[in-house]
Order: C-alpha cells, then sequence, then structure tokens
C-alpha cells in the first residue's frame, strides 16, 4: 500500500546518500539491504531481530508505517541499535516510544494535522467530520486534527473509521456527506487516501460544496489521481521536489536512477538522514557500534542539507524543520511534469512540530 511513497523509492535515496558521502565512512564501506515487511508488524520485528543479530546491521532507517515502526523500534532499543523512521506518522515515535536510539526525522500526526487543520479553520472551514483508517496512525491523526480544529475555534461535527486497504468507501462517504460538515478530513494514507479521494469525486461531494483535506498526503498520491479530481485539496508537507534549485537539482538525479516519480517527502527524508548519521558517525570517530552514543552526537550536531535545509534534532529525536501548507493546481496552472502544488504557507520549525513541554517523551521530562 505504502510502495510508492517509501520502498523501492527510499532504497534509491539511501543509496544515493551512501555515494554522495563517498561510500565509506571510518574507514568501513557503507552497505544498503533492503526488506518488505509487508506492513506486518510480526514480520518487522522478525526482520528487524534477524539484520541486528545476523547480517551485520548497525542501523535501521525508513520501516514505512507506524505499528510495523513501533514492533521494529522494541527490537532496536533492545540491541543498542539506532533506527530512524523517516516513512511512519505516528507522535508516540517521539513520545511514549521515544529512546536514546530513536530518531523521527520527516513528519509526523501532529505536525500533519497542527498545520492542515488550524489553516483551514483560519480561512473559514471550521466544521470538519473524520475519515479515519482504523489503526495507529489514522487514530492519531484524527486525534491530533481534533485538537487542533476545537483550539482554533473549529467544531467535530463526528468521524467514520474505515478498515486498512478499504476498497469500498461508499457508506463511509455518505455518512461524511450527510454530516453537512465543511471539511472531510481524511485520517489516513496511500491508497486508503487516494482511493477514498476518488470515490468522493464520484458522489460529488466537493462539487456539492464541501473540501477534502488530506491529513497525509503525498506527490506520488496527487499523481495517481491526477489533477482533474485532486485539484483544491490541501495538506502538508516538509518537502516538495520543485522548491528551490537545490531540491530540483537532486530530484533530477533521482529521477534518472528511479525513473517513477520525484522523490516523495518520505525518500527524500532518506537522503537526507543518513547524510546527518554519516556526518554524526565521522564527527564522534569512535565506536560506531554505540548507537546511544551515535543519536546523542545526532542530536548534538546542527542538521544541514539540501533538502530541508538548516535544522535541529530534538531531545525527543524530533527533527525538527519548516512545515509547507500546499494545494493542489488546477490542470489549466501545471505547466511541466509533476507540476502539482502551489505554496500556500510556510509554518516555522518551532511551531510545526510538538511542542516539548506538551511531550510524553521520557528523555524530555529526564532533562
Amino acid at each position: 500500500l505504502y510502495a510508492d511513497i517509501t520502498g523501492p523509492g527510499s532504497e534509491t535515496a539511501a543509496k544515493m546518500a551512501v555515494e554522495d558521502f563517498g561510500g565509506e565512512v571510518l574507514g568501513r564501506k557503507i552497505q544498503v539491504l533492503a526488506a518488505d515487511h509487508q506492513n506486518k508488524a510480526d514480520l518487522s520485528a522478525n526482520i528487524a531481530r534477524d539484520m541486528l543479530d545476523n547480517q551485520g546491521v548497525e542501523m535501521i532507517y525508513d520501516v514505512a508505517a507506524s505499528a510495523t515502526a513501533l514492533a521494529a523500534g522494541e527490537i532496536a532499543k533492545a540491541r543498542n541499535k539506532i533506527i530512524m523512521f523517516n516513512g511512519p506518522g505516528s507522535i508516540r515515535l517521539t513520545n511514549e516510544a521515544c529512546g536514546p536510539y530513536t530518531i523521527h526525522y520527516v513528519f509526523d500526526t501532529y505536525g500533519q494535522a497542527n498545520v492542515t487543520g488550524l489553516a483551514a479553520v483560519k480561512t473559514g472551514l471550521d466544521s470538519w467530520f473524520f475519515l479515519t483508517a482504523d489503526y495507529a496512525f489514522g487514530q492519531a491523526l484524527e486525534r491530533d486534527a481534533s485538537k487542533a480544529v476545537t483550539s482554533a475555534g473549529g467544531k467535530v461535527l463526528g468521524a467514520v473509521r474505515h478498515p486498512f486497504d478499504t476498497a469500498d468507501f461508499s457508506s463511509f462517504l455518505l455518512q461524511a456527506q450527510s454530516s453537512k460538515a465543511k471539511v472531510i478530513g481524511l485520517a489516513n494514507a496511500g491508497g486508503d487516501t487516494t482511493n477514498a479521494i476518488k470515490q468522493a469525486a464520484e458522489f460529488g461531494i466537493v462539487s456539492g460544496g464541501q473540501k477534502l483535506a488530506g491529513m497525509l498526503m503525498f506527490l506520488t498520491d496527487v499523481h495517481s489521481l491526477g489533477l482533474n479530481v485532486a485539484q483544491g485539496l490541501n495538506f502538508t508537507e516538509s518537502f516538495y521536489w520543485d522548491m528551490n534549485d537545490q531540491t530540483r537539482a537532486f530530484s533530477k538525479r533521482f529521477m534518472e536512477r528511479f525513473k517513477k516519480n520525484p522523490p516523495t517527502m518520505v525518500q527524500a527524508g532518506v537522503y537526507a538522514s543518513l547524510i546527518h548519521y554519516f556526518k554524526a558517525l565521522e564527527a564522534l570517530g569512535g565506536n560506531p557500534h554505540d548507537g546511544r552514543a551515535v543519536v546523542a552526537k545526532m542530536k548534538e550536531l546542527p542538521t544541514d542539507d539540501p533538502l530541508f535545509g538548516k535544522g535541529s534534532i530534538r531531545v525527543d529525536g524530533r527533527k525538527i524543520h519548516p512545515a509547507y501548507l500546499f494545494e493542489v493546481k488546477k490542470p489549466s496552472e501545471s505547466k511541466y511534469p509533476w507540476d502539482y502544488y502551489k505554496l500556500m504557507a510556510t509554518i516555522p520549525a518551532d511551531e510545526a512540530f510538538l511542542p516539548l513541554e506538551k511531550s510524553a517523551c521520557p528523555l524530555v521530562k529526564k532533562n
């Protein structure tokens, strides 16, 4: 379900980071291994265990999906190994499940929901109904977006939860439509999001006056939908391939290798997080097997790369950078391939993510 968002593109981005860093660190050759956990938490844990115990792996990256990330995170923690999350979004990864071996790099449910929800309410879209994927990630998105909407003075009129990987959204969409909410918030991701949007178009929901807000949308989702269906959608991302000369230059190199699409924000995050990891290993200069020490060095060093710019990693493992509210262009506004977004607002790094004073991370309380 999430193969376009992460998957082979994340592997490509990782290999580009290795090559751009020179192929080795501390005199050791860097090797990239990849595996498919099929969105199954038990399989994710087994793969992580095999990689760390039998294949000489020092660090796990990406992981895609929240339940699988939480499962793999427990395996890494028990072995003093680093795990960097690029694909999953659950705020639990930097809250209750945070630890001295974890880095959450690209986005999370709080940031996605907070930015999109607040921006919508400020423009008068102040009544919401949620269409939510019934698992940890979707529930977190709904919860965080609801808080953002109500804190800004809006109302949540209700919600309906659908199973993971749903084909038929008709009954769920009818409930959302009958709520008369100004906004239907899509608290899901990947194929669930695109299927819901396509079927919403068939029901005439947007033409009937309601607006769709994707709590988590990706470039590949918009491409799959096409601009005729996706136009006008609002959502938040922390990276867009066409933002500036640096992102365009990297994306051109990525496309030459990957062929399929420019990098999603997850794939860009894989590249950026690995570059920072290699820099930390080099700066540490000591034992690369000590995951706790390497993560501490990653938090100590400021981040700086061509895709996300300057930033930092907080004590809870949350990577901090600006977030951007985008709107999907009309077909008439798109001038070249993959020219899909127009920037509506830039949210500073210190406002985009959960404030530390609200964190439930044990590392924050200790400090």
